[in-house]
Protein backbone atom coordinates (compact mmCIF):
# COMPACT_ATOMS: atom_id res chain seq x y z
CA UNK A 1 0.00 0.00 0.00
CA UNK A 2 1.23 3.94 -0.18
CA UNK A 3 0.44 6.48 1.78
CA UNK A 4 -1.58 9.61 0.18
CA UNK A 5 2.19 11.42 -0.11
CA UNK A 6 3.34 8.54 -2.41
CA UNK A 7 5.94 7.32 0.35
CA UNK A 8 5.18 3.72 1.19
CA UNK A 9 3.80 2.31 4.22
CA UNK A 10 5.85 0.30 6.20
CA UNK A 11 5.71 -3.50 6.05
CA UNK A 12 3.16 -4.40 8.52
CA UNK A 13 0.82 -3.35 6.01
CA UNK A 14 1.49 -6.45 4.02
CA UNK A 15 2.44 -8.66 6.65
CA UNK A 16 -0.96 -9.12 7.52
CA UNK A 17 -1.26 -11.55 4.57
CA UNK A 18 1.84 -12.76 4.60
CA UNK A 19 2.80 -16.67 4.53
CA UNK A 20 5.86 -17.97 5.45
CA UNK A 21 7.52 -21.56 4.46
CA UNK A 22 7.85 -23.92 6.89
CA UNK A 23 10.73 -26.52 7.44
CA UNK A 24 7.21 -29.44 6.95
CA UNK A 25 7.04 -27.35 3.20
CA UNK A 26 10.80 -28.21 2.32
CA UNK A 27 9.61 -31.16 0.67
CA UNK A 28 7.49 -29.75 -1.58
CA UNK A 29 9.75 -27.08 -2.55
CA UNK A 30 12.32 -29.80 -3.22
CA UNK A 31 9.95 -31.03 -6.42
CA UNK A 32 10.18 -28.02 -8.37
CA UNK A 33 13.91 -28.22 -8.28
CA UNK A 34 14.73 -30.36 -10.78
CA UNK A 35 12.03 -28.39 -12.66
CA UNK A 36 13.89 -25.15 -11.95
CA UNK A 37 17.44 -26.01 -11.91
CA UNK A 38 19.58 -24.16 -14.83
CA UNK A 39 16.50 -21.92 -15.74
CA UNK A 40 17.10 -18.55 -15.48
CA UNK A 41 14.74 -16.15 -14.08
CA UNK A 42 14.30 -12.25 -14.49
CA UNK A 43 13.58 -11.18 -11.08
CA UNK A 44 12.44 -7.09 -12.12
CA UNK A 45 12.21 -5.23 -8.65
CA UNK A 46 10.78 -1.98 -8.16
CA UNK A 47 12.89 1.20 -6.46
CA UNK A 48 9.95 1.22 -3.69
CA UNK A 49 10.86 -2.76 -2.77
CA UNK A 50 14.64 -1.41 -2.06
CA UNK A 51 13.37 1.35 0.16
CA UNK A 52 10.86 -0.86 1.90
CA UNK A 53 12.03 -2.90 4.74
CA UNK A 54 11.51 -6.16 3.69
CA UNK A 55 14.27 -5.47 1.06
CA UNK A 56 16.83 -7.96 3.15
CA UNK A 57 14.68 -11.17 3.70
CA UNK A 58 14.18 -10.31 -0.22
CA UNK A 59 17.96 -10.84 -0.61
CA UNK A 60 17.91 -13.59 1.68
CA UNK A 61 15.46 -15.22 -0.84
CA UNK A 62 17.10 -14.55 -4.00
CA UNK A 63 19.93 -16.39 -2.54
CA UNK A 64 17.77 -19.34 -1.77
CA UNK A 65 17.05 -19.41 -5.58
CA UNK A 66 20.84 -19.21 -6.07
CA UNK A 67 21.68 -22.42 -3.80
CA UNK A 68 19.29 -24.16 -5.68
CA UNK A 69 20.91 -23.88 -8.98
CA UNK A 70 18.18 -20.90 -10.60
CA UNK A 71 19.96 -18.83 -12.92
CA UNK A 72 19.12 -15.37 -11.76
CA UNK A 73 19.21 -11.41 -13.30
CA UNK A 74 18.13 -8.78 -11.32
CA UNK A 75 16.82 -5.71 -12.72
CA UNK A 76 15.95 -2.67 -10.90
CA UNK A 77 13.84 0.21 -10.73
CA UNK A 78 14.68 3.68 -9.56
CA UNK A 79 11.06 5.67 -9.69
CA UNK A 80 11.06 6.14 -5.57
CA UNK A 81 14.57 7.42 -5.66
CA UNK A 82 13.95 9.51 -8.49
CA UNK A 83 11.34 11.40 -6.59
CA UNK A 84 12.96 11.41 -3.50
CA UNK A 85 16.05 12.70 -4.96
CA UNK A 86 13.73 15.53 -6.88
CA UNK A 87 12.09 16.62 -3.63
CA UNK A 88 15.16 16.41 -1.76
CA UNK A 89 17.26 18.98 -4.15
CA UNK A 90 14.19 20.61 -5.44
CA UNK A 91 14.49 19.59 -8.84
CA UNK A 92 11.56 19.13 -11.05
CA UNK A 93 11.58 15.86 -12.67
CA UNK A 94 9.54 15.35 -16.43
CA UNK A 95 8.68 11.94 -15.30
CA UNK A 96 9.72 9.34 -12.98
CA UNK A 97 9.07 5.73 -14.80
CA UNK A 98 11.44 5.89 -17.71
CA UNK A 99 7.96 5.90 -20.44
CA UNK A 100 7.47 10.00 -20.99
CA UNK A 101 10.17 12.82 -21.66
CA UNK A 102 13.62 12.94 -19.65
CA UNK A 103 15.04 16.02 -19.51
CA UNK A 104 18.73 16.81 -18.64
CA UNK A 105 18.10 17.33 -15.08
CA UNK A 106 15.86 14.33 -14.85
CA UNK A 107 18.66 12.06 -16.31
CA UNK A 108 21.43 13.52 -14.46
CA UNK A 109 19.04 12.55 -11.00
CA UNK A 110 18.12 8.81 -12.93
CA UNK A 111 21.81 8.18 -13.07
CA UNK A 112 22.56 9.01 -9.24
CA UNK A 113 19.22 7.42 -8.24
CA UNK A 114 20.43 4.25 -10.37
CA UNK A 115 23.95 4.35 -8.59
CA UNK A 116 22.66 4.61 -5.15
CA UNK A 117 20.01 1.53 -5.88
CA UNK A 118 22.52 -0.61 -7.61
CA UNK A 119 25.16 0.23 -4.54
CA UNK A 120 22.53 -1.15 -2.65
CA UNK A 121 21.91 -4.60 -4.64
CA UNK A 122 25.01 -5.19 -4.87
CA UNK A 123 26.07 -4.75 -0.95
CA UNK A 124 22.99 -6.77 -0.30
CA UNK A 125 24.04 -9.84 -2.69
CA UNK A 126 27.68 -9.06 -1.02
CA UNK A 127 26.42 -9.95 2.76
CA UNK A 128 24.48 -12.87 1.04
CA UNK A 129 27.78 -14.48 -0.38
CA UNK A 130 26.65 -14.22 -3.81
CA UNK A 131 28.72 -13.07 -6.59
CA UNK A 132 27.17 -9.81 -8.77
CA UNK A 133 28.46 -7.51 -11.18
CA UNK A 134 26.90 -4.38 -12.45
CA UNK A 135 26.97 -4.04 -16.20
CA UNK A 136 26.46 -1.99 -19.17
CA UNK A 137 24.91 -4.92 -20.82
CA UNK A 138 22.06 -2.59 -22.34
CA UNK A 139 22.58 -0.92 -25.84
CA UNK A 140 19.80 1.87 -26.24
CA UNK A 141 18.61 4.46 -28.82
CA UNK A 142 16.67 7.34 -28.17
CA UNK A 143 12.77 7.02 -28.34
CA UNK A 144 13.06 9.78 -30.69
CA UNK A 145 9.68 12.18 -31.32
CA UNK A 146 6.38 11.08 -30.30
CA UNK A 147 3.27 12.80 -31.57
CA UNK A 148 5.47 16.04 -31.58
CA UNK A 149 7.02 15.94 -28.39
CA UNK A 150 10.75 15.09 -28.46
CA UNK A 151 11.70 12.82 -25.61
CA UNK A 152 15.32 13.44 -25.23
CA UNK A 153 17.02 11.44 -23.13
CA UNK A 154 14.24 8.40 -23.00
CA UNK A 155 15.81 5.55 -24.54
CA UNK A 156 14.46 2.30 -26.36
CA UNK A 157 16.20 -1.26 -26.23
CA UNK A 158 18.17 -1.62 -29.16
CA UNK A 159 19.86 -4.80 -28.35
CA UNK A 160 21.07 -6.70 -24.96
CA UNK A 161 24.50 -8.08 -24.75
CA UNK A 162 22.88 -11.36 -24.20
CA UNK A 163 26.89 -12.82 -24.68
CA UNK A 164 28.27 -10.81 -21.95
CA UNK A 165 25.35 -11.82 -19.31
CA UNK A 166 25.10 -15.00 -20.50
CA UNK A 167 29.15 -15.06 -19.35
CA UNK A 168 28.64 -13.41 -16.08
CA UNK A 169 25.60 -16.10 -15.42
CA UNK A 170 28.22 -18.78 -16.08
CA UNK A 171 30.77 -18.35 -13.91
CA UNK A 172 27.72 -17.57 -11.05
CA UNK A 173 27.53 -14.84 -11.31
CA UNK A 174 24.14 -12.43 -10.86
CA UNK A 175 24.16 -9.51 -13.24
CA UNK A 176 22.67 -6.56 -11.62
CA UNK A 177 20.99 -4.29 -14.82
CA UNK A 178 20.06 -0.35 -13.91
CA UNK A 179 17.46 1.18 -16.16
CA UNK A 180 19.80 3.19 -17.69
CA UNK A 181 21.12 2.69 -21.46
CA UNK A 182 23.78 3.46 -22.91
CA UNK A 183 23.68 5.25 -26.76
CA UNK A 184 26.21 4.54 -29.93
CA UNK A 185 27.97 7.20 -28.48
CA UNK A 186 28.42 6.27 -25.22
CA UNK A 187 25.67 8.28 -23.74
CA UNK A 188 23.10 7.25 -20.61
CA UNK A 189 19.94 7.19 -22.10
CA UNK A 190 16.96 6.23 -19.22
CA UNK A 191 14.72 3.01 -19.99
CA UNK A 192 11.84 1.81 -18.43
CA UNK A 193 12.56 -0.64 -16.55
CA UNK A 194 9.64 -3.10 -17.11
CA UNK A 195 10.42 -3.06 -20.35
CA UNK A 196 13.58 -3.93 -19.82
CA UNK A 197 12.82 -6.68 -17.53
CA UNK A 198 10.68 -8.25 -21.17
CA UNK A 199 13.57 -7.16 -23.54
CA UNK A 200 15.90 -9.01 -20.81
CA UNK A 201 13.62 -12.44 -20.41
CA UNK A 202 13.66 -12.55 -24.74
CA UNK A 203 17.32 -11.99 -25.12
CA UNK A 204 18.50 -14.89 -22.68
CA UNK A 205 15.57 -16.88 -23.11
CA UNK A 206 14.51 -16.58 -19.68
CA UNK A 207 11.12 -18.82 -18.43
CA UNK A 208 9.88 -16.48 -15.61
CA UNK A 209 9.72 -12.87 -15.29
CA UNK A 210 8.32 -11.57 -11.73
CA UNK A 211 7.67 -8.44 -11.32
CA UNK A 212 8.29 -7.24 -7.43
CA UNK A 213 5.81 -4.24 -6.54
CA UNK A 214 3.80 -2.55 -3.95
CA UNK A 215 0.61 -3.96 -5.65
CA UNK A 216 -0.59 -7.45 -4.62
CA UNK A 217 -1.21 -8.30 -8.02
CA UNK A 218 -2.88 -7.44 -11.48
CA UNK A 219 -6.02 -5.49 -10.47
CA UNK A 220 -8.41 -5.59 -12.90
CA UNK A 221 -11.88 -4.59 -12.11
CA UNK A 222 -11.26 -3.64 -9.07
CA UNK A 223 -9.54 -6.99 -7.93
CA UNK A 224 -6.70 -8.91 -8.00
CA UNK A 225 -6.74 -11.58 -10.40
CA UNK A 226 -4.82 -14.44 -9.24
CA UNK A 227 -4.12 -16.11 -12.71
CA UNK A 228 -4.73 -14.67 -16.36
CA UNK A 229 -4.59 -15.56 -19.68
CA UNK A 230 -1.99 -13.83 -22.25
CA UNK A 231 -5.74 -14.11 -24.58
CA UNK A 232 -7.80 -12.47 -21.83
CA UNK A 233 -5.14 -9.99 -20.69
CA UNK A 234 -4.09 -8.64 -24.21
CA UNK A 235 -8.27 -8.30 -25.09
CA UNK A 236 -8.50 -5.54 -21.97
CA UNK A 237 -5.43 -3.86 -22.97
CA UNK A 238 -6.67 -3.71 -26.43
CA UNK A 239 -10.12 -3.08 -25.62
CA UNK A 240 -10.98 -2.13 -22.24
CA UNK A 241 -7.81 -0.57 -20.70
CA UNK A 242 -9.63 1.30 -18.26
CA UNK A 243 -10.52 -2.01 -16.23
CA UNK A 244 -6.81 -1.96 -15.47
CA UNK A 245 -5.79 -0.51 -12.44
CA UNK A 246 -3.72 2.48 -13.12
CA UNK A 247 -0.43 0.68 -10.90
CA UNK A 248 -1.27 -2.70 -13.36
CA UNK A 249 -1.03 -0.98 -16.67
CA UNK A 250 2.74 -1.30 -17.34
CA UNK A 251 3.22 -4.56 -15.78
CA UNK A 252 0.74 -5.76 -17.73
CA UNK A 253 1.98 -4.55 -21.26
CA UNK A 254 4.98 -5.87 -20.60
CA UNK A 255 3.57 -9.34 -19.72
CA UNK A 256 1.99 -9.19 -22.46
CA UNK A 257 4.93 -8.41 -24.81
CA UNK A 258 7.51 -10.83 -23.00
CA UNK A 259 4.96 -13.48 -23.78
CA UNK A 260 4.61 -13.00 -27.28
CA UNK A 261 8.32 -13.02 -27.57
CA UNK A 262 8.81 -16.81 -25.69
CA UNK A 263 8.67 -16.19 -22.03
CA UNK A 264 6.19 -18.95 -20.40
CA UNK A 265 5.25 -16.96 -17.61
CA UNK A 266 5.21 -13.79 -15.83
CA UNK A 267 4.41 -13.52 -12.03
CA UNK A 268 3.39 -9.79 -10.86
CA UNK A 269 3.22 -9.78 -6.39
CA UNK A 270 3.76 -7.58 -3.42
CA UNK A 271 7.81 -7.54 -2.96
CA UNK A 272 7.19 -6.43 0.59
CA UNK A 273 5.41 -9.81 1.76
CA UNK A 274 8.07 -11.62 3.73
CA UNK A 275 8.81 -15.00 1.73
CA UNK A 276 6.63 -14.06 -1.00
CA UNK A 277 9.13 -14.65 -3.40
CA UNK A 278 9.83 -18.34 -2.01
CA UNK A 279 5.75 -18.94 -1.93
CA UNK A 280 4.50 -17.75 -5.44
CA UNK A 281 7.84 -19.84 -7.13
CA UNK A 282 7.81 -23.04 -5.35
CA UNK A 283 3.43 -23.41 -4.53
CA UNK A 284 0.78 -23.98 -7.04
CA UNK A 285 -1.51 -21.02 -5.45
CA UNK A 286 0.93 -18.53 -5.42
CA UNK A 287 0.72 -15.05 -3.57
CA UNK A 288 0.48 -12.46 -6.42
CA UNK A 289 -0.64 -12.67 -10.21
CA UNK A 290 0.39 -14.91 -12.97
CA UNK A 291 0.30 -14.46 -16.90
CA UNK A 292 0.80 -17.48 -18.75
CA UNK A 293 0.35 -18.45 -22.16
CA UNK A 294 -1.16 -20.89 -24.05
CA UNK A 295 1.59 -23.64 -23.66
CA UNK A 296 1.41 -22.94 -19.81
CA UNK A 297 -1.93 -23.79 -18.24
CA UNK A 298 -3.26 -26.80 -19.61
CA UNK A 299 -5.40 -30.38 -19.80
CA UNK A 300 -3.44 -32.96 -20.53
CA UNK A 301 -3.32 -37.10 -20.46
CA UNK A 302 -2.72 -38.31 -17.02
CA UNK A 303 0.81 -40.08 -16.43
CA UNK A 304 1.78 -42.99 -14.26
CA UNK A 305 4.14 -40.52 -12.23
CA UNK A 306 1.32 -37.96 -11.36
CA UNK A 307 -1.04 -41.36 -9.19
CA UNK A 308 -0.11 -40.31 -6.10
CA UNK A 309 -0.47 -36.69 -6.77
CA UNK A 310 -4.01 -37.29 -8.23
CA UNK A 311 -5.09 -39.45 -4.93
CA UNK A 312 -3.71 -36.43 -2.34
CA UNK A 313 -5.99 -33.72 -5.06
CA UNK A 314 -9.19 -35.61 -4.69
CA UNK A 315 -9.00 -37.34 -1.10
CA UNK A 316 -10.70 -34.44 0.95
CA UNK A 317 -13.45 -34.81 -2.18
CA UNK A 318 -13.48 -38.22 -1.22
CA UNK A 319 -14.21 -37.58 2.81
CA UNK A 320 -16.87 -34.81 1.95
CA UNK A 321 -18.53 -38.21 -0.69
CA UNK A 322 -18.00 -35.97 -3.30
CA UNK A 323 -16.13 -38.45 -5.14
CA UNK A 324 -16.04 -42.01 -5.12
CA UNK A 325 -12.94 -43.64 -3.04
CA UNK A 326 -10.35 -44.92 -5.36
CA UNK A 327 -6.64 -46.34 -3.79
CA UNK A 328 -3.47 -45.23 -5.28
CA UNK A 329 -3.54 -49.15 -6.54
CA UNK A 330 -7.08 -48.25 -8.63
CA UNK A 331 -5.66 -44.83 -9.64
CA UNK A 332 -2.55 -45.91 -11.05
CA UNK A 333 -4.47 -49.18 -13.12
CA UNK A 334 -7.40 -46.80 -14.43
CA UNK A 335 -4.16 -43.87 -15.11
CA UNK A 336 -5.46 -44.30 -19.15
CA UNK A 337 -8.58 -42.44 -18.06
CA UNK A 338 -7.69 -39.46 -16.17
CA UNK A 339 -6.89 -36.14 -17.55
CA UNK A 340 -5.33 -33.76 -15.46
CA UNK A 341 -5.24 -29.69 -15.44
CA UNK A 342 -1.88 -27.58 -14.78
CA UNK A 343 -0.65 -24.72 -13.53
CA UNK A 344 2.95 -24.37 -13.76
CA UNK A 345 3.15 -28.03 -13.49
CA UNK A 346 1.30 -28.35 -10.77
CA UNK A 347 -2.07 -30.30 -10.95
CA UNK A 348 -5.00 -28.46 -9.99
CA UNK A 349 -7.39 -30.68 -11.05
CA UNK A 350 -8.52 -34.07 -12.63
CA UNK A 351 -11.37 -35.54 -14.41
CA UNK A 352 -12.26 -39.33 -15.92
CA UNK A 353 -13.36 -40.18 -19.24
CA UNK A 354 -14.85 -44.00 -19.34
CA UNK A 355 -15.49 -45.92 -22.65
CA UNK A 356 -18.03 -49.18 -22.19
CA UNK A 357 -17.42 -51.97 -24.15
CA UNK A 358 -20.82 -52.85 -24.56
CA UNK A 359 -22.18 -49.60 -26.07
CA UNK A 360 -18.92 -47.60 -27.30
CA UNK A 361 -20.97 -44.99 -28.30
CA UNK A 362 -21.22 -43.89 -25.13
CA UNK A 363 -18.71 -42.36 -22.43
CA UNK A 364 -19.17 -41.18 -19.08
CA UNK A 365 -17.25 -38.47 -17.18
CA UNK A 366 -16.29 -38.47 -14.18
CA UNK A 367 -13.97 -37.90 -10.88
CA UNK A 368 -14.34 -33.99 -11.63
CA UNK A 369 -12.42 -32.49 -9.04
CA UNK A 370 -11.06 -29.11 -8.82
CA UNK A 371 -8.63 -27.50 -6.23
CA UNK A 372 -10.98 -25.05 -3.98
CA UNK A 373 -8.42 -22.23 -4.50
CA UNK A 374 -9.31 -22.67 -7.81
CA UNK A 375 -13.07 -23.04 -7.76
CA UNK A 376 -15.29 -20.39 -9.67
CA UNK A 377 -12.81 -19.88 -12.00
CA UNK A 378 -14.60 -21.78 -14.92
CA UNK A 379 -11.34 -24.64 -14.46
CA UNK A 380 -14.36 -27.73 -14.22
CA UNK A 381 -16.15 -26.21 -17.40
CA UNK A 382 -12.70 -27.08 -19.32
CA UNK A 383 -12.16 -29.97 -18.02
CA UNK A 384 -15.81 -31.55 -18.69
CA UNK A 385 -15.92 -29.96 -21.94
CA UNK A 386 -12.09 -31.19 -22.90
CA UNK A 387 -13.87 -34.83 -21.95
CA UNK A 388 -16.92 -34.53 -24.35
CA UNK A 389 -14.34 -33.39 -26.91
CA UNK A 390 -12.68 -36.24 -26.69
CA UNK A 391 -15.51 -38.67 -26.31
CA UNK A 392 -16.80 -37.50 -29.77
CA UNK A 393 -13.50 -37.83 -31.62
CA UNK A 394 -13.25 -41.27 -30.23
CA UNK A 395 -16.93 -41.92 -31.87
CA UNK A 396 -19.27 -41.88 -28.67
CA UNK A 397 -22.58 -39.61 -29.49
CA UNK A 398 -24.03 -39.57 -25.65
CA UNK A 399 -21.99 -38.58 -22.22
CA UNK A 400 -23.07 -39.46 -19.07
CA UNK A 401 -22.29 -38.00 -15.91
CA UNK A 402 -23.40 -39.47 -12.00
CA UNK A 403 -23.26 -36.78 -9.40
CA UNK A 404 -25.03 -36.77 -6.00
CA UNK A 405 -23.62 -32.84 -5.07
CA UNK A 406 -22.69 -31.82 -8.18
CA UNK A 407 -25.12 -32.05 -10.20
CA UNK A 408 -26.90 -28.52 -10.55
CA UNK A 409 -23.31 -28.01 -12.02
CA UNK A 410 -23.65 -30.29 -14.93
CA UNK A 411 -26.95 -29.35 -15.72
CA UNK A 412 -26.72 -25.23 -15.22
CA UNK A 413 -22.89 -25.07 -16.26
CA UNK A 414 -22.48 -27.64 -18.80
CA UNK A 415 -25.71 -28.23 -20.63
CA UNK A 416 -26.36 -31.90 -19.11
CA UNK A 417 -30.05 -33.18 -18.33
CA UNK A 418 -31.09 -35.12 -15.28
CA UNK A 419 -32.26 -38.53 -16.99
CA UNK A 420 -33.41 -42.05 -15.01
CA UNK A 421 -30.97 -44.91 -13.84
CA UNK A 422 -32.16 -46.70 -17.19
CA UNK A 423 -29.90 -44.44 -19.61
CA UNK A 424 -27.39 -46.28 -17.94
CA UNK A 425 -25.58 -49.47 -19.99
CA UNK A 426 -26.65 -52.68 -18.56
CA UNK A 427 -23.14 -53.33 -16.52
CA UNK A 428 -23.05 -49.73 -15.02
CA UNK A 429 -26.61 -49.87 -13.96
CA UNK A 430 -25.40 -53.10 -11.53
CA UNK A 431 -22.45 -50.86 -9.96
CA UNK A 432 -24.96 -47.58 -9.46
CA UNK A 433 -27.55 -49.93 -7.71
CA UNK A 434 -24.62 -51.88 -5.52
CA UNK A 435 -23.07 -48.30 -4.91
CA UNK A 436 -25.97 -47.08 -2.60
CA UNK A 437 -25.32 -43.61 -3.56
CA UNK A 438 -28.56 -42.85 -5.17
CA UNK A 439 -26.50 -40.41 -7.36
CA UNK A 440 -28.46 -38.06 -10.04
CA UNK A 441 -27.72 -39.50 -13.47
CA UNK A 442 -27.56 -36.76 -16.03
CA UNK A 443 -26.74 -36.80 -20.05
CA UNK A 444 -25.56 -35.08 -22.52
CA UNK A 445 -25.97 -35.67 -26.48
CA UNK A 446 -22.69 -34.41 -28.85
CA UNK A 447 -23.98 -32.62 -31.79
Amino acid sequence: MSTGNGQATPTSSASAIATTIKPTDLRGILKYVPRFQGQIFIIAIDGSIIADENFGNLLVDIAVLRSLGIKVVLVHGIGHQLVELSLARKIPITNSDGTGTTDAATLDLAIRASSRVSHALVEGLTQNALKCATTNAVRALPVGIIKGVDQQFTGKVERIDKDFLSELIDRQVVPVVSPIGFGPDGRSLRVNSDLLAAELAEALHATKIIYLTEAAGLEIDGAVRREISIEALREILQNKPERLADQSRSKAEHAVKAIETGTPRVHILDGRIFDGLLNEIFSSEGVGSLVYGNDYQQIRKARKSDVRLIYNLTRNAVRREELIHRTQQAIEKNIDQFFVFEIDENIIACVTLYFYPDKPQVAEVGSLYVMPFYANRGIGKKMVDYACMVAKERGATTVIALSTQSFGFFSNVCGFEETTKDALPEARLKLYEDSGRNAKVLVKQLA
